[in-house]
């Protein structure tokens, strides 16, 4: 008697896909999607394995981790889930999936739950044990580095250019005392094809003037805190009030001086463009873990490094005099460093950004007094005090 085993026949895999796209790629989203998608499916397709779940991040850097993009840490947790629902992953294009060196950061997951990873760039799975693969997508995160800088360096170049030459309003917030004009079709032939319209700036009505008196009481010898005060004690709403759409987290209330001062140290009031005043600065979100990755903020520029057209572009609210004897002005009230005899250090609030004024509602400020790190709110310091708001000249809270 003769016995026969029968093999059971092996059914094909079952993938996930992933892919990202941002709006720094400059590409169509559901496009982006789809030839992602196309190479998955090409790669995977001669085996007759199929996509049963889709991981796709929409609006997320290529420089954020894989435990920071929505998708992709949702992907990482199914791997550790035994009932996920797929036997693989397959990436379209790497360079769009690691950055750096977060292939070697997000790999040894794959490797420990014993979940494939396939890329066209090694013709199916990677190989663990395989240095030329390691190799190639360790490459491919260093060209996704380099391509993402490269990206940055020309729209930086471009922009530049742009409102050195052409003073070319470049988006953003129009500054207090101007407003938007249609200038007619944008220039870029793709943009004016998708509605796109140039944009302009114009004086605005109701807030030019102000900005006129702001720059004269300056050069009258009023102090920022005084120029404020009078305008809130004049019933004057402050460009947060004017517009609050633009400023939804700032107190409408009152003019700050602060705001003063930035309208009297802004040179588009004298007709010209101006950009790169400020810069998206990356610092690392977690010095303890780096694979965490960077976080980016916004921090002013130096004047040296502002860009500003040559030629006026729009209406002038002041004249280059009236701005140039300004400058000199403020530059003469501010003080450089601390005081004389008094040694500045850095001190830890383990509440910074946590607590709020009972009685204004801002955030309060850290205070180092008598050794003891305490809270305060000084609303009088920052706020015209013709605002009819009954607030103590000061609020303290002890950390402690």
């Amino acid at each position: 008697m003769t016995s026969q085993t029968t093999a059971t026949p092996r059914l094909p895999l079952r993938f996930a896909f992933y892919g990202r796209v941002s709006t720094e790629d400059q590409q169509d989203t559901e496009a982006s999607r789809l030839w992602q998608r196309g190479r998955a499916e090409a790669l995977i397709g001669p085996t007759g394995a199929t996509i049963v779940a889709d991981y796709f991040d929409i609006g997320q850097t290529r420089a954020l981790p894989w435990k920071r993009r929505p998708d992709a840490q949702a992907l990482l947790a199914a791997l550790a889930d035994r009932n996920r629902g797929f036997d693989a992953v397959v990436i379209g294009e790497p360079q769009r999936a690691f950055y750096g060196n977060q292939f070697g950061d997000t790999f040894p997951l794959f490797v420990h739950y014993e979940v494939p990873l396939w890329v066209p760039e090694v013709g199916g799975a990677i190989d663990a044990n395989n240095e030329a693969h390691d190799l190639i997508l360790s490459v491919f995160g260093g060209m996704s580095k380099g391509e993402r800088n490269r990206l940055r360096l020309r729209t930086h170049t471009a922009m530049a250019s742009q409102t050195l030459t052409e003073g070319r309003y470049l988006g953003g917030r129009p500054p207090y005392g101007y407003r938007l004009r249609d200038m007619g079709p944008h220039p870029n032939p793709g943009r004016a094809a998708d509605g796109k319209r140039l944009r302009g700036l114009e004086p605005d009505p109701e807030t030019a003037p102000v900005v006129v008196r702001i720059f004269t009481e300056s050069l009258r010898g009023y102090g920022t805190f005084a120029i404020a005060e009078g305008l809130t004690r004049d019933g004057i709403p402050s460009p947060s009030a004017h517009d609050p759409g633009r400023n939804p987290h700032r107190d409408t209330r009152a003019w700050a001086k602060n705001a003063v001062r930035a309208i009297l140290s802004n040179p588009r009031y004298t007709g010209r463009q101006v950009w790169n005043r400020q810069k998206k600065h990356e610092t690392l979100l977690d010095i303890t873990d780096v694979s965490l990755g960077y976080t980016t903020k916004m921090r002013w520029n130096t004047q040296d490094k502002w860009i500003i057209s040559k030629e006026i572009v729009h209406t002038p609210l002041i004249d280059d005099d009236t701005f140039a004897r300004t400058q000199d002005v403020l530059r003469a009230r501010v003080r450089s460093g601390p005081a004389p005899g008094v040694k500045r250090t850095r001190n830890t609030y383990l509440l910074r950004g946590a607590l709020r004024c009972g009685v204004c509602g801002r955030t309060m400020q850290g205070h180092w007094s008598h050794y003891q790190a305490y809270y305060r709110c000084r609303f009088p310091e920052q706020y015209a005090l013709a605002n009819r708001i009954t607030h103590p000249r000061n609020v303290y809270l002890r950390e402690a």
